[in-house]
Order: structure tokens, then C-alpha cells, then sequence
């Protein structure tokens, strides 16, 4: 056999056994991708310590975390950048999408990303610390917290690299920055419109994790694998949402009014228990304030009595006044979380108290009906007269013969007679009037 063709067999071999075969090789190469939309509560923590927990198990080039918050609770944003900043596999956070925004808890989740990137248009900052709980602190109390945060932050950025004065200045003075500003002053590391574009623009980047092991980014061809919520967190970061949390406590207390208003329904007093402590679960995880809780819980209270005790609309009036008082101070100015929507307030403030009113009129209108039963029930009915009422007589009434006097003259027997008064056990009577559409 010539030469030739035992060299051309060789490098065939060789070209089978280092070619990747299929589903290896850059194939296999994975981005984890978790999205983070809305309030940073506890459930967050969760979901981003799971996803950053499977990257690490499955060797994913990268965790990115998408990110578009306006903030959430302080000790929770400690457990996520703790997390992240000791996590085993690098972490990209990218404030997205165009308009997103990395707002007060997210301004430090951001900064502790290995590589922290914004889209075009996303903003970042306004992360001055505020109360838990609705709150009042201090001007002492306030610039201790604030100097504190401010040092976390500072601490963080040069951890990373990045500029801590100017993330200090985001805590102390409230400051937000663009994508392109937050680019120029070095608090992130790079723009991108969109994942795929991230993944190019991070490739061949060195990275150093907290163990002190470098890793060289090879996230190019790499495919990414969403890591979603479960139904669970998805369930628990809807309910989270203040303005959610606020409608189900609504509506809660309203569906257990409504069941003893109408003793019976069932679905009303269930549907409103169910509702009431999924809202204390979500207002309990939201810092909210008690003050305003016990409020709005004393209003639907004076709703209840209003059912019992005749008080011409006074303990409506009270109970609208502090569920409306209660209301605006569940999330109070000194809350980290974001404030119930005056629109959403107004609604159900508006829908509640025409529904008491209505409820109002009906118990009026019933206070104020004649009595059907006993002798009270006589009054306007008919019967008829045995014999002549004059003014004295008998009439028929209810099948019973009863003792009668005329009050409008002489009545004859056979006609029809209406009951004005009962004295006693004598009628007083009239001679019914047949209007001439019913004669006949």
C-alpha cells in the first residue's frame, strides 16, 4: 500500500476521534438565565439562591440574572448579594428591558454581579434605605442606616471593581443613573440591547469567584436555559405585590361581612377567609404597617356593628373614615416597599362603602316596614261583612267571625270590608272601595 494513502488514513482517524460528536462540545455549553420582575421579597431570594444553586450543579458558564425591580425589602437584598458574591459559578445581572430599572434593592444586587450590565434606556439608583414596617426613625436612628448602606455599597463596588464613591452617592443622596451615565462612571461594565448580544459582549471576559478561581467566559455559542419560577413562587411574588396584598385584605374582611349580613351563603365567608390570611401572609412578608392594618380591620369592624345597632349611618361613617385612614398608612413613606396606588385605594374604598350603604338603606327600610304578623298584620286587610254594620255588626275575616264597628256609615251585608284598627277583639272597619277596571 503506498504511503500516501496510510497518511491519509491516519489523519481520518484522527479527525473522527477529535471532532466533537453530536450534543458535545460547544453544544453543551449552557447559560442559566433567571428573571427577577417586580418587588424583591423573600421569594426572590429563594428563587435566585435555587438558580444560582443549579448553575453550580450543572457547570453552566454563567447565571444571569435579568432584573427590572423598584426595590424591595433590605434584608432580603442582603441574602441575595451574600449569595451572590460567594457564588461557585459567575453571575451576570442585566437590568433589562429597554425603560427597566435597577431601583433601591436592585442598585446593590446589580453592583455585586460578576459582570453587570444594562439595556439601553434601563436606569439604575435611588437606593437610600428606608424603614421596615411603616416605621418611624429617628434623624439619628435614619443616618445610621444610611451611612451603614452607604458603606455596603461602597464596599461592594470595589469589590468588583467598579466605582464606590459614585454607588455611596446612590444611597446617600438618592442618586439614579442612566444606562450610558452608570456605563461612563463605572458602576456597570457594559450595554447590551438584548441576551443574545450580552452573551457575545461577555465572551473571553476573566473572571475571579470569591474562592479565588479564575474563569475565562465562553458564553458565545452557549445556549441558555431559562430557569422559570415554580407555581408556588409564582404564586407567592403575585400575592407579594403590595397593591395585590391590599386588594385581598379588602376583600377578605368584605366577604366575611357580607356572610353575616346573609347568614348562610357559605361561599362569601369562605372565599373572604381564604383571601384575609393569604393578605396577613403577604402584608407580614411586605414589612407592612400594623398600624394601618388594625385600621382598616376597626373600619370593617364598625361595618359589622352597623348591621346590629341602630345608628343612622354614624358607624358607617366611622368605618369608612378608618378604612380610608387605614389604608393609606398600610405602606407608609418609611416602608421599603412601593406604595398602594391611590387608584387602587380609591376603588375599593368607593366599592365598599356604596356597598355598606346600600346595606344601610336596606336595614332601614326593614326597621321601618309595617309588622306582618300579629294583630299589626290586620291593618288594611279584607273581609266581609256578614251582616249590617250599623254601626255594629259581624264580619268574616281570615275565616273567622269577628265582632265589627263602621267607621264610614252604614255598611250592608255581603260587602267587602278593609280593617283600619283593631281594638281589642273588635274590628274597626270601611267599606272597600272596587275601583270600576275590577268590576266584573
Amino acid at each position: 500500500m503506498p504511503v500516501r494513502y496510510i497518511y491519509a488514513a491516519l489523519l481520518f482517524l484522527m479527525a473522527v476521534v477529535l471532532l466533537p460528536l453530536p450534543g458535545t462540545g460547544a453544544a453543551e455549553r449552557e447559560v442559566a438565565v433567571l428573571n427577577v420582575e417586580g418587588p424583591i421579597v423573600p421569594v426572590v431570594e429563594r428563587y435566585i439562591i435555587r438558580g444560582i444553586s443549579e448553575a453550580e450543579e450543572t457547570g453552566a458558564e454563567a447565571c444571569i440574572i435579568t432584573l427590572n425591580t423598584p426595590g424591595g425589602l433590605y434584608h432580603t437584598t442582603q441574602g441575595i448579594v451574600q449569595e451572590i458574591l460567594n457564588a461557585e459559578v459567575p453571575v451576570v445581572v442585566y437590568v433589562s428591558p429597554a425603560g427597566g430599572w435597577a431601583g433601591s434593592a436592585g442598585t446593590f444586587i446589580t453592583i455585586a454581579a460578576h459582570v453587570a450590565a444594562m439595556a439601553p434606556g434601563s436606569r439604575i439608583g435611588a437606593a437610600h434605605p428606608v424603614a421596615g414596617e411603616g416605621q418611624e426613625l429617628s434623624p439619628t436612628q435614619a443616618e445610621k442606616i444610611t451611612q451603614d448602606a452607604a458603606a455596603w455599597a461602597r464596599s461592594i463596588a470595589e469589590s468588583r471593581g467598579r466605582n464606590g464613591a459614585k454607588a455611596a452617592l446612590a444611597v446617600t443622596e438618592s442618586r439614579s443613573y442612566t444606562d450610558k451615565e452608570a456605563l461612563k462612571i463605572n458602576l456597570i461594565d457594559l450595554r447590551s440591547p438584548n441576551l443574545e448580544t450580552l452573551l457575545k459582549d461577555i465572551d473571553g471576559r476573566e473572571i475571579i469567584l470569591n474562592s479565588g478561581k479564575r474563569i475565562i467566559l465562553d458564553t458565545e455559542q452557549a445556549n441558555l436555559r431559562r430557569s422559570e419560577m415554580t407555581a408556588s413562587e409564582k404564586f407567592l411574588h403575585t400575592v407579594s405585590d403590595p397593591n395585590v396584598a391590599y386588594i385581598l385584605l379588602s376583600l377578605g374582611m368584605l366577604g366575611l361581612v357580607v356572610e353575616l349580613f346573609h347568614p348562610g351563603l357559605i361561599f362569601p365567608g369562605v372565599t373572604g377567609g381564604i383571601s384575609l390570611l393569604v393578605a396577613l401572609y403577604s402584608l407580614g412578608t411586605l414589612d407592612a404597617s400594623w398600624s394601618g392594618v388594625l385600621l382598616m380591620l376597626l373600619g370593617f369592624a364598625l361595618f359589622v356593628a352597623e348591621l346590629f345597632v341602630t345608628s343612622f349611618g354614624l358607624l358607617t361613617l366611622g368605618g369608612i373614615i378608618a378604612l380610608t385612614a387605614g389604608s393609606l398608612m398600610l405602606f407608609s413613606q418609611g416602608s421599603p416597599m412601593p406604595q398602594v396606588s391611590f387608584g387602587v385605594i380609591a376603588g375599593v374604598v368607593v366599592s365598599i362603602s356604596a356597598f355598606m350603604v346600600f346595606a344601610l338603606q336596606a336595614i332601614i327600610k326593614a326597621q321601618r316596614k309595617r309588622a306582618t304578623t300579629g294583630l299589626e298584620s290586620f291593618i288594611g286587610a279584607k273581609g266581609e261583612a256578614l251582616t249590617d254594620l250599623n254601626p255594629e255588626g259581624t264580619v268574616l275575616f281570615q275565616g273567622e267571625r269577628w265582632k265589627a264597628v263602621a267607621e264610614d256609615g252604614v255598611i250592608e251585608a255581603g260587602a267587602e270590608v278593609t280593617v283600619n284598627r283593631v281594638e281589642g277583639l273588635r274590628l274597626y272597619v270601611r267599606k272597600r272601595q272596587v275601583s270600576a277596571g275590577n268590576e266584573g
